[in-house]
């Protein structure tokens, strides 16, 4: 049963645009999931320096693979890896021949060749058309390279360079995940240059297409398509540093394609397919004449030589003039077979842009006549796939086939109906089990035990209002979201646990045993609610309880009042913004007389671009008309030259809830009650009608993320090419100034929870102000947990008390400041534990918690001076009261910045 779940569970993760930011998993090299006949290489020098001894942080043989000979300028040796499926391909890691110190060889740069087929081979190159990837310094250590752009392929080649006659040797792993898409080539015309009246030109090619260009059209390969890059609102905004105006787009003129008024676009995948939709992601800045495509047709061939299809699909969308905002269009393909897709995409305007393109299909089962006649068409391409649903309704079995068919449907289809319905006993069980919850934390934190397998889920459900009445909105407003962690078959009986932990307690040897067993902590915490007790003895005021300090005996009978955390707000609001924890706020309603912030008339504000979005609402960057006379004297704006004012505006939309209302008048009080330079600001309101707003500053130079990833560090290099550069002193500076912030805040008991360079605005002056709408913007998706569709959780900022106990405290906002002083010092250009996924984050965290000594840190960055790196190990200690206060932050950082 666990086995089906788990299969269903994979196939509908598979759907969907892949994520470039979390393919990044080892592909098996160094553990030997790649087999040593799938490696091999142009020559060896020793049958001990043979290919399959290229494998990252392993020593067999003589260390490593090792060409013949001294490796020459001119030569084109190589190690292939075959991945023995097609791989959306990421990182790509690299070592010299250490072997236990008696070797020195390593490749300062190698090339990287890769093929889909094993036939047609391509040299990848990165978005600036450089081929030539940056190798070892020396011959232990491991270098990892980020592909930008990543790659689809199933054949890998590392080709060494070298200037001078030299020994080369290597060791490799590779990372990615597999392309389980299976589209393995697109064809389309080529895109066109946009000359947008008083704006740069943009270019708007497939500039990473790695197939032919001919006649102004390109087919036979793939490119920014399936890259996995969702261009922004604004097409002449890029996500890449050092592009073009226009890069994440391909685009193309109505009046360039002659009177057809379509983009024909045809799409080859690996083997045949059902395909359920296709989803388009497409530009709709209107206000320039682009809009997403009015139709589209699609036709169908179910083999390479065969005709097209009569039978076309075609699907209308609603186009919209009202949100500018760039969006996935998904188009019903209505479980149609086929290999290959021709489809016409009509244009609504003058433009039609798109950045991604992917596909929903199922593989089908090929008949017998279709498997001798594929195989003979496609011979050099991946091998007919395993069967996986039911077969393709295109061509009839023979009749002898016929008896043998029908028997294996029914046996299917049988097979189908039993497995759902132990899925929906399974459902009807675990829903009665959870009739009566067991809540551990009042506002944040659920642990229950389940009878239908063997986990302990943490869940966290939205608040509700304090009101004794219910709401006039839904009885939800978020959904759930849940953390599975497993536990050994005896725990599995609540009723066992119940009776045996208070046993337990009385024992001093037993508690022992507890306190050395791993899951003592869950195991604890959910004893106490069981009992009713919590933790009462162990909190007090608004901080919540340190589950470490507390013993059986406090835990089963302690009587103390319980903590105010309770009545703190949602962490993700209803902007999609993250949320202050703030001791509760006394009323369950909030008017306009409690608001003490000045009404702007809000004709005055011009909408420029949206940030972000929640559940009931959205964050808007506007430019404010007058907004400096209507604050007057002693106005928080700096002085802007003349210039416009650029403001956030939080919006809550028409269909919000009342409870939704609420929740975002509570969250303009807590706003107004913040006033330290190194926080943003309430400036003003518009709640005197609908829809309500709130008013922020925000700073012309963005976000410190943003800001830095785009900046080297300075240096004499950087001054002669103008390159854009920050100073370390302007590093410790920034520093200095997030702790001032968030010294501020915890002196009111406030707590952050999202703290990062993505939520530290930065003005002309090098200006920092603390802001809190990170979570909203899609251009950081990627660093939030997603659970159910949600971005809600930036799990590698958090301490293991939040992720394992959803305890947000200032303790656990000091571990989140050391992580964003690490993004500093690595200028943001990599993500914190970028090499594990957010599930071995997690493990990770859990491995920490159970105090094994098998947790991974962060490094640290090479710009960072060692005194500084122990300051962040302090923020990450284990032990809660052995972390540093804010206070003692900023004392201990302000030395370093010159005065």
């Amino acid at each position: 049963m666990h086995l089906f779940l788990l299969l269903i569970l994979q196939a509908t993760a598979a759907f969907g645009q892949i994520d470039p930011a979390h393919c990044r998993y080892a592909l098996g090299m160094e553990d030997g999931r790649i087999r040593d006949a799938d490696i091999t290489a142009s020559s060896q020098w020793y049958e001990t320096t043979g290919p399959q001894y290229a494998r990252l942080n392993r020593e067999e043989g003589d260390g490593a693979w090792c060409p013949e000979g001294q490796l020459e300028p001119s030569d084109s040796q190589y190690l292939q890896v075959n991945l023995g499926k097609l791989t959306f391909l990421t990182v790509v890691g690299t070592q010299g021949r250490y072997a236990r110190n008696s070797g020195n060889e390593f490749a300062r740069a190698y090339r990287l060749n890769y093929s889909r087929d094993g036939v047609l081979w391509r040299s990848w190159k990165n978005r600036l058309g450089n081929t030539v990837i940056e190798g070892n310094k020396n011959a232990y250590a491991s270098v990892i390279n980020d592909l930008h752009p990543p790659i689809i392929t199933r054949y890998v080649r590392l080709i060494p360079i070298t200037i001078l006659s030299t020994t080369v040797c290597m060791r490799v792993e590779l990372y990615g995940c597999p392309w389980d898409e299976g589209l393995i080539s697109y064809s389309a015309p080529e895109g066109q240059l946009m000359m947008p009246p008083g704006s740069p030109i943009a270019n708007l090619n497939d500039s990473t297409y790695d197939g032919a260009h001919e006649r102004r059209r390109l087919f036979g390969g793939l490119g920014q398509l399936t890259d996995g890059v969702i261009g922004q609102d604004n097409f002449l905004r890029t996500r890449q540093y050092h592009v073009w105006p226009g890069y994440d787009y391909l685009g193309w003129r109505n009046d360039s394609l002659g009177t057809q008024g379509y983009v024909e676009m045809e799409f080859v995948f690996d083997h045949q397919r059902n395909f359920t939709s296709m989803k388009v992601h497409s530009n709709n800045m209107f206000s320039s004449g682009v809009k997403i495509f009015s139709s589209v047709s699609c036709l169908f061939k179910p083999h390479i030589n065969a005709d097209w299809e009569a039978e076309p699909v075609a699907f209308k969308t609603v186009l919209d003039d009202r949100n500018p905002s760039a969006r996935y269009v998904t188009v019903p393909l209505n479980r149609r077979t086929a290999r290959s897709l021709r489809c016409h995409f009509y244009f609504a305007d003058v433009w039609m842009m798109f950045s991604e393109i992917s596909f929903q299909s199922e593989d089908t089962i090929l008949l017998p006549q279709e498997t001798s006649s594929t195989t003979s068409e496609d011979s050099t391409t991946t091998p007919t796939p395993k069967t996986e649903t039911s077969p393709s309704t295109s061509y009839p079995p023979d009749d002898g086939n016929t008896p043998i068919l029908i028997g294996c449907l029914v046996t299917i289809i049988l097979l189908l109906v039993i497995i759902i319905f132990l899925i929906l006993w399974c459902q009807y069980v675990c829903k009665v089990l959870e009739k009566a919850p067991r809540r551990i934390l009042d506002e944040e934190v659920t642990v229950r035990l389940s009878s239908c397998s063997d986990t302990i889920i943490l869940q966290t459900p939205p608040v509700p209002p304090r009101s004794g009445h219910a709401s006039a909105g839904p009885a939800h407003t978020d959904p759930h979201y849940e953390r599975v962690f497993l536990l050994d078959p005896q725990y599995q009986n609540p009723a066992v646990l119940r009776n045996k932990l208070p046993e337990l307690s009385q024992s001093a040897e037993a508690s022992a045993l507890l306190l050395d067993n791993p899951l003592y902590d869950l195991l604890l915490l959910t004893s106490c609610h069981m009992t009713s007790g919590w933790l009462r003895a162990c909190g007090g005021g608004y901080a919540e309880p340190d589950i470490t300090q507390c013993t059986p005996h406090q835990c089963f009978h302690s009587n103390a009042p319980h903590y105010a955390e309770t009545d703190i707000v949602r962490l993700q609001g209803v902007t999609g913004s993250n949320m202050y924890a703030v001791p509760a706020l006394t009323v369950d309603s909030l008017t306009r007389k409690d608001i003490s912030a000045a009404e702007f008339p809000r004709q005055q504000l011009i909408f420029r671009e949206k940030l972000g979005e929640g559940q009931f609402g959205e964050v808007h960057l506007c430019e404010a008309e007058g907004l400096p006379e209507f604050l007057g004297e002693g106005s928080p704006l700096p002085d802007r030259d003349g210039r416009s004012v650029l403001v956030a505006v939080k919006q809550l939309r028409a269909d919000a809830t009342s409870q939704a209302r609420n929740d975002f008048l509570k969250e303009i009080k807590i706003m107004s009650r913040l006033n330290d330079p190194n926080i943003i600001r309430l400036l003003c309101v518009c709640v005197s009608s609908d829809p309500l707003c709130m008013v922020t500053e925000y700073m012309e130079n963005g976000d410190l993320n943003m800001f830095l990833s785009q900046r080297e560090i300075e240096s004499t290099l950087t001054h002669a090419n103008n390159i854009p550069s920050v100073s370390l002193s302007d590093l410790l500076h920034m520093s200095v100034q997030i702790s001032s912030g968030m010294k501020y805040l915890a002196s009111l008991n406030f707590v952050h929870r999202d703290l990062a360079t993505r939520n530290c605005l930065l003005d002309r002056r090098l200006t920092i102000k603390i802001a809190d709408f990170g979570m909203s913007r899609n251009l950081y998706s990627s660093d939030y947990y997603r659970i159910q569709g949600r971005a809600v959780l930036p799990i590698r900022w958090m301490a293991w008390e939040s992720i394992l106990l959803g305890k947000f405290t200032t303790a656990s906002d000091v571990w989140a400041f050391g992580v964003t002083l690490w993004e500093i010092f690595t200028l943001c250009k990599e993500q914190p534990y970028s090499l594990l996924s957010d599930e071995q984050v997690i493990e990770n965290t859990g491995e920490f918690f159970r105090n094994q000594g098998r947790q991974i840190f962060l490094y640290a960055p090479p710009l960072c001076p060692p005194s500084l790196f122990e300051l962040m190990m302090r923020c990450w200690r284990r032990d809660i009261p052995d972390r540093p206060t804010f206070e003692g932050l900023y004392q201990a950082l302000r030395p370093h910045v010159n005065q």
